[in-house]
């Protein structure tokens, strides 16, 4: 097969752009969730979300190794479902990875902005931008062991945060005002419960993105289970951390709605001038930059894919001399720098642009994860014979929890973002316009493999 893409990475690769992936949501993008569900009503709205990806994952990791190809979901989907099952998956997480990283390289900007005021926030992110699509496009291996790097400094700092701000932490700060919203029934925040579904889904979005990069995976039927199954605990504990010890810091409205609740938790306990401060803001960049940088590698991988199996235009496969998809990676780079620039100009829902980007990158991961649960269960009727080294424990139970959330979140959300959701469905509708009309373009694509060994 051409433009096939080289096994370069191992178990510790896999848990760093796993992890890298997702955990800029533990510095920024959760706390809005408290503003519609307050922290108690969060918390609720997190465990959910919790539940959700534990499952999904210990089912996603069966697929990942029955089929280690670098469209992900789209290759299952695809695999179980024919052409159109494969658009729908492929679509879905090309643009939750395209939206992600604005809302992330607009929190580098807002991170950045702390220490330097007068530095514009957007031309810090698309400074970010520069920087980490040209170190993609220098090397998988160079970026995954930069991933790897990074991440590592990126959690330790969380745990240096929650060390720093234990001491001042109140769980009277993190329960006042704990509720928020109510419906007609009385029930307190019970409609705000299900409204902060997306920023709770921030905490673990993207983490499936690692599946990209199975192609290049060595050993991918024992690499991959360890990478994923120790990074969604690694994020669990994560997540349920930060959340408390910033909640418990002290006025906790205060955090709801900004970019940077880290530092402005950390300053209720040690004040403006202190070093820790000051580290927490520098240190923290880490946690930005490895989703970022993670994010960027899972788009391009997406492009890449599509475009391999004729979905979208060929010249995106192009591979550069270091063997990676530049083509890919800057138009991902074009689209992202666009989103960034049109805050201001578009109003969605009354949203921040870091609110909007967030929850269109969260209605394509819902998508995606609803496709590659069906997916699951459909390859386990027509393709028993297949090759897995992962299998799904608890199958259905399992998997049909994970397929079950997935299906309450995004009727939920659809319910709380009705033009965010009409936008995602218009969007995907051009690219079903577009598959349309390119069948001849798919005809004459190379033979794509599906399957370990193939």
């Amino acid at each position: 097969m051409t433009n096939r893409l080289k096994p370069t990475l191992g178990t510790l690769h896999l848990w760093g752009i796993a992890v890298g992936l997702v955990i800029s949501g533990e510095y920024f993008g959760w706390s809005y969730g408290w503003a519609v569900a307050g922290t108690l009503g969060f918390l609720v709205t997190t465990a959910l979300i919790a539940t959700l990806y534990t499952c999904f994952i210990f089912s996603f990791t069966e697929l990942t190794t029955a089929i280690p190809h670098a469209g992900g979901p789209f290759a299952y989907s695809r695999r179980a479902f024919g052409e159109t099952g494969g658009l729908i998956a492929g679509l879905a997480t090309l643009i939750e990875f395209v939206f992600a990283p604005p809302a992330i390289a607009m929190a580098i900007g807002a991170y950045l902005n702390v220490q330097y005021p007068e530095l514009n926030p957007k031309t810090a992110a698309v400074g970010a931008y520069l920087v980490f699509m040209t170190l993609n496009i220098l090397g998988v291996k160079l970026a995954a062991m930069f991933e790897l790097v990074v991440t590592v400094l990126a959690v330790i700092e969380l745990l240096v945060f929650m060390g720093v701000v234990s001491p001042g932490f109140s769980l009277a700060n993190f329960a006042a005002h704990g509720w928020a919203g109510s419906d007609s029934f009385g029930l307190p925040a019970f409609s705000g419960i299900f409204a902060a579904i997306p920023f709770a889904i921030w905490f673990f979005l993207a983490i499936e993105g690692a599946a990209m990069a199975a192609e290049e995976a060595k050993d991918p039927t024992r690499t991959i289970p360890r990478a994923y199954i120790s990074g969604i605990l690694t994020l669990v504990v994560l997540a349920i951390g930060v959340m408390l010890m910033a909640g418990g810091a002290g006025d906790w409205r205060k955090l709801a709605d900004i970019n940077d609740p880290l530092p402005q938790a950390m300053k209720m306990i040690v004040g403006e001038h202190s070093n820790w401060m000051h580290m927490l803001v520098w240190i923290g960049l880490f946690g930005l930059i490895a989703s970022f940088h993670g994010i960027i590698l899972g788009y391009s991988r997406q492009f890449f894919a599509l475009a391999r199996a004729g979905y979208l235009p060929p010249s995106l496969a192009k591979l550069s001399r270091f063997q990676t998809p530049h083509r890919a990676i800057i138009l991902g780079g074009v689209l992202g720098i666009a989103a960034i620039y049109s805050d201001g100009v578009i109003n969605l829902q009354g949203m921040t642009l870091t609110a909007a980007m967030i929850t269109m990158a969260v209605f394509g991961a819902i998508v995606m994860y609803i496709m590659s649960m069906l997916s699951l269960f459909k390859l386990r009727r027509s393709a028993p014979e297949m090759v897995r080294s992962f299998r799904a424990p608890g199958y259905p139970i399992v998997p049909g929890i994970a397929l079950l959330l997935s299906v309450v979140c995004l009727l939920a959300m659809l319910w709380f973002n009705p033009v965010i959701g009409a936008l995602f469905f218009a969007i995907m509708l051009a690219g079903y316009l577009y598959f349309l009309a390119t069948k001849a373009q798919r005809d004459r694509a190379p033979q794509d493999s599906m399957l370990v060994g193939e």
